[in-house]
């Protein structure tokens, strides 16, 4: 009689977790904190903060997500892992929460604003997009790769695979890839990518569906070039 196959697992290890992070994430907390400690001390920094985002820079990040997402599912897969439970599954019911998670965490960043002193276009990320020129459809691309991009990995993986290390590490872990990911953007953008973070992390945490975390993501990626 044939042997059954293992089952598939959904938890990960503590180094299985920080492999995957560095592999999906680590070059970009690098080039976040490089951005901002030239941007502490000197020209170029300042220079790099405020050039603003193009086409191509959009396309780059396309690219390196999807060959850092090729890697990352390797190896899951070589370690027994359930990929399948890693990909989002659309639903109308699905999207309607999509479309109610970005706005609840939009309204929490706009809320946490009047925490900061001065004006939001002083912030980096606004001068970054004031010097912003891109095109529409090369944005929507960006937006749905970008968006399932980190949401499979910090939600579907990270949180998800700590989870049995209690709710506090699970939430907090990938909280803080995103600052990390994220603190080029400076304060305001940090606070911004943590509300979206708190609130969409909760709700996968209450319902396990990654699909209206992801659809959130990528309203939060396109909505503020709609509007250049």
């Amino acid at each position: 009689m044939a042997q059954p196959k293992p089952a598939l697992r959904t938890t990960s290890t503590p180094a299985e977790a920080l492999l995957l992070m560095a592999c999906c994430f680590g070059w970009f907390i690098f080039s976040s904190l490089s951005i901002m400690s030239q941007s502490g001390s000197g020209e170029a920094g300042a220079q790099r903060m405020s050039a603003g985002f193009t086409d191509a820079m959009l396309i780059n990040l396309v690219v390196i997500e999807l060959g850092q997402s090729l890697i990352a599912l390797s190896i899951l897969r070589v370690r027994g892992y359930d990929l399948a439970s890693l990909y989002p599954q659309p639903t109308l019911g699905g999207s309607a929460q999509g479309v109610l998670l970005y706005v609840t965490a939009c309204m929490i960043a706009f809320a946490l604003s009047g925490l900061f002193t001065g004006t939001l276009h002083e912030q980096p990320i606004a001068l970054a997009m004031a010097q912003t020129h891109v095109t529409l459809p090369v944005v929507v691309l960006m937006a749905v790769v970008n968006g399932a991009f980190e949401e499979v990995f910090l939600l579907g993986f990270l949180m998800r695979g700590m989870r049995q290390h209690g709710l506090a590490i699970a939430l907090g872990l990938p909280l803080l890839v995103r600052a990390l990911t994220h603190v080029y953007q400076g304060p305001y953008g940090v606070v911004s990518v943590l509300a979206f973070g708190l609130v969409t992390g909760l709700a996968y945490a209450r319902t396990g569906r990654l699909y209206p975390v992801v659809l959130a993501h990528v309203l939060g990626d396109i909505v503020p070039f709609a509007f250049l």
